[in-house]
């Protein structure tokens, strides 16, 4: 019990933290498009460092189920590129979610169970039922936000290893469209930039994403059960 307080008040002083000296404007879009450039160069001259810089602001802000996800991922196709930036992201985006579905998992499954388990039946029937596709199912297609998922996830019967996997699988589909929209945003001058082909592309590819999303997973679900 001494083990969870301290971990919980660790946890709870960093989120305050960042609130309180104010260190979500450095994770917004806003502040992230004007030092493109200065990222990029920095990228450029230090891509190791800039890499694994980025990759642990992004796992700890999944890990503390900060929401900020959206602009950091933008962000790292407008500094790393499609492929570079999918990757970390890709990654980064599983561990800190697997990292959130953990400490969840310890400090409140218990108390949770005890109150609240018959809530959870039907996600633990659900999952017992479909394993790792029933969460492949809630990352293709969310129905709760990602921090939420993280979370709830982590106070059903799922194992960690089967979450981590099924999450970046599901969520790569999402990644691959954010990074890529974020390559886009980043070369926005002028009112014509927002006409170019590639930028339209993005967007119609995150409004069709869902769509596609449902039917493949329609697919997958009359295959399994044939």
């Amino acid at each position: 019990m001494k083990t969870k307080l301290i971990l919980a008040a660790v946890i709870a002083a960093l989120i305050a933290a960042f609130f309180f000296f104010d260190l979500k404007e450095y994770v917004t879009l806003d502040y992230l498009k004007s030092q493109q450039s200065a990222l990029s160069e920095l990228y450029a001259n230090k891509p190791f460092l800039i890499i694994a810089i980025f990759f642990l602001v992004y796992t700890a802000m999944a890990a503390l189920s900060i929401p900020f996800a959206t602009p950091l991922t933008l962000a790292a196709g407008a500094i790393f590129g499609t492929v570079t930036g999918t990757i970390v992201v890709s990654f980064a985006s599983s561990i800190g979610a697997t990292i959130a579905f953990i400490l969840t998992r310890f400090l409140f499954h218990d108390s949770i169970e005890k109150k609240f388990g018959d809530r959870l039946t039907g996600m633990n029937a659900g999952i017992e039922k479909e394993g790792a596709f029933y969460v492949f199912g809630l990352r293709l297609v969310p129905i709760l936000p990602f921090v939420v998922l993280n979370s709830v996830l982590g106070l059903t019967k799922l194992k960690p290893t089967t979450f981590y996997w099924a999450s970046q699988l599901g969520m790569l589909a999402g990644t691959v469209v954010y990074v890529n929209a974020g390559t886009q945003l980043a070369s926005i001058n002028s009112i014509g930039d927002i006409a170019s082909a590639g930028l339209i592309a993005s967007f119609v590819a995150l409004g069709v994403l869902p769509i596609i999303s449902k039917y493949i997973l329609n697919v997958l679900r009359q295959r399994r059960q044939a």
